[in-house]
This record gives C-alpha cells, structure tokens and sequence, in this order.
C-alpha cells in the first residue's frame, strides 16, 4: 500500500484519537453495554441497541485510525523550503474578491478547512504545488473558476 504523507501534528493528533478512543471510549462503551443487558430482554432494549450501535462505529474508528498510522510518512515541513509542495503554509490573495487567505497544504486524514489545513488532493492544493511567490494559478473548483496570486510561502 501506498505511504499517507502527514504533518507531525497531523500524526500527534491521530494518535492522540487513537489513544483516547482504546483508553476511555472503548472501556465507557464496554460499562454501557454490561449495564443495558442488566435490563433484560435485549430484543427491546434500546439502550442495548444504541450501546452497540456506538461500539461498532469505536472499533471501526480504532481500525481505520491504526491503519492510517501504520502507512503514516510524517513530514516534517520546517526542513523543507522552495516552491509550493506538501506542508508548505502559503498565503493568497483572491484576484478577484482581494480577499486574502492562508492555508497549509496537509495530508486528507488531517485536513480541515475551517482550520486552514487544505487537504493535498483538493483542486486548490494541486495547482499550487510547484509555484512560487508571486506566481498567479487559475483554479477550477466545484464553485467556479477561481484566480489567486501566491503572496507568501512558508515552511514552519
């Protein structure tokens, strides 16, 4: 399988919902459970249900998240610098609207939008890779056509 490229932070912040899904979710889950079968008949028991319900989604959440970080290639983008590539922190400037915004480019398990952490495979992301400060990038995306001027690239 192919290596899912992250920041440090990306990784710390995987392990740390790993480590908190097995450490207290998991036993929580488990205490839930033993109590709704103390009720009785489980085929009406809708705490039971519910109870199960949430432990199947913890046990799929835990394999998905060991699987991530078993393929992790963390990056560490403070010893990286030049044009625009993974965990780069780059500011633009909308051609358009002036409005500036600031993303850093991370791996999907890590991106968050609202955080300004833009997910390597969006549209944004991959016609930015390899420009430079000052470079303009047409970009197509599920909202129309964007403009941008790269204002400031970053490693930190």
């Amino acid at each position: 399988m192919d290596k899912i490229p992250m920041t440090r932070k990306g990784h710390a912040a995987l392990e740390a919902e790993l480590k908190h899904l097995k450490s207290e979710e998991r036993p929580a889950i488990i205490r839930a459970i033993s109590e709704a079968r103390e009720h009785g008949d489980l085929s009406e028991n809708a705490e039971y249900h519910s109870a199960k319900e949430k432990q199947s989604f913890i046990e799929g959440r835990i394999k998905e998240l060991e699987g991530v970080i078993s393929l992790a290639d963390v990056i560490d983008p403070a010893k990286m610098n030049g044009s625009i590539k993974f965990g780069a922190t780059v500011t633009l400037v909308d051609e358009d609207t002036d409005e500036e915004k600031t993303y850093q480019i991370v791996g999907e398990y890590e991106a968050d939008i609202e955080q300004g952490l833009l997910n390597i495979k969006s549209p944004i992301a991959r016609a930015l890779i390899g420009k430079e400060e000052g470079d303009s990038v047409e970009v197509r995306t599920p909202g129309g056509e964007r403009s941008y001027e790269v204002l400031k690239v970053q490693y930190i």
